[in-house]
């Protein structure tokens, strides 16, 4: 089974106001497994870069200057997603909602949100109460988030695979399980035989069982 695990860094919050995307960073898994291929594009949004989200991400109008427009990079981006597969999303309906208004301003068929799986929502549907946020689940999980100054598209997809993993039961449910079924090695035991024990009655029960019988009057085995 494969799935992609999904982010994305924005100008700000409200694609309807005109805010872009700037960066996409994806990561695939198959079976639950990091296969190694990733997607990471950074990408001119044409327009400036507000203050706040600057500060979130690092990324300058001037540093994005130099990469393709979205209309460049859709095309390349929906191939590596494919069509059907699972995205793995942190807070889905943020970065769908990007995503869906960048494809409607290209005329291109929008990601229905019935693909996402949100890690928000697992988060606290498992852990009521308690924060939900990246950081915190790293931080519960003892996932080294150590590089994470500035949100970064690709890191936060690699770290969120990790917390995905360990939100469905860990990075290798059953694996104890499995390595007793399946480590290869033999384990036989020899049984332990005992000598058969000999129940001879003694002298004194032969005797005593010989007197009891002279009480038994017509005894049926004699007949």
């Amino acid at each position: 089974m494969r799935e992609i695990v999904l982010d994305t860094e924005t100008t700000g919050f409200r694609q309807n106001d005109g805010d872009r995307i700037v960066e996409i960073g994806c990561v695939e898994l198959v079976n639950h497994v990091a296969t190694g291929n990733s997607y990471k594009q950074y990408i001119n949004p044409e327009r400036p870069m507000p203050e706040g989200a600057f500060k979130v991400h690092g990324l300058s109008s001037e540093f994005l200057a130099e990469f393709p427009v979205i209309a460049k990079i859709m095309d390349q981006f929906v191939a590596f997603i494919g069509e059907e597969t699972p995205l793995i999303i942190h807070n889905a309906e943020f970065d769908i909602g990007f995503l869906n208004a960048e494809l409607k301003l290209l005329d291109k068929p929008t990601i229905p949100m019935s693909r996402s799986i949100d890690t928000v929502r697992m988060a606290r549907d498992k852990f009521p109460g308690a924060p939900a946020s990246l950081d915190a689940l790293c931080r519960r999980f003892s996932i080294d988030n150590t590089d994470r100054t500035l949100h970064g598209a690709l890191l936060d997809a690699q770290l969120l695979s990790e917390v995905y993993l360990e939100l469905i039961g860990g990075r290798q449910p059953d694996f104890e399980m499995v390595s007793e079924k399946n480590s290869g090695e033999s384990h036989v035991s020899t049984p332990e035989y005992r000598k058969p024990r000999v129940f001879r009655p003694s002298n004194a029960e032969n005797d005593a069982h010989a007197e009891f019988l002279k009480k038994i009057i017509d005894p049926k085995w004699t007949n």
